[in-house]
């Protein structure tokens, strides 16, 4: 069973995963299958699932997702890119906190495993898509 330290810590990372992938579930149906949207939602719904399975390992019931179908596109796609390259921001900041509180070794690894992620592929390619906007003038 998890501490309750460890469960708050993997709900608030999930949580955040879902806000993530409802906000890029807004952006593509309003823009269409934009990238990098278009790639990076099955990336926040891997991490989603990641951390389920590690709530599940420690016995914790999976919350119902209360983020699905709520996320809001902003009104461009590059505004859309800004608002992302943020969220990313956010999400590592988060990451920065709870992981030092981490004493479970396995919880560990995935977490810094969707850090990872997020500093090195999802950041950089939302950064990439503010500068095509920009260069469109959008």
């Amino acid at each position: 069973m998890a501490s309750a330290d460890l469960t708050k810590i993997l709900l608030d990372a999930l949580d955040d995963e879902r806000k993530a992938e409802a906000a890029y579930a807004a952006v593509i149906a309003k823009f269409g299958p934009v990238q990098p949207f278009s790639n990076i939602i099955g990336a926040e719904q891997r991490h989603a699932a990641a951390l389920e399975r590690q709530l599940e390992r420690l016995g914790v019931a999976v919350p119902s997702n209360l983020w699905s179908g709520k996320g809001i596109a902003p009104s461009s796609l590059r505004e859309a890119c800004e608002s992302a390259i943020q969220g990313e921001i956010e999400n590592i900041a988060l990451y920065d906190r709870l992981i030092p509180m981490i004493e479970d070794q396995a919880a560990r690894q995935v977490m810094e495993a969707l850090q990872a992620a997020s500093r090195e592929r999802h950041l950089p390619a939302f950064r990439r898509c503010l500068e095509r906007e920009r260069r469109r003038g959008s």
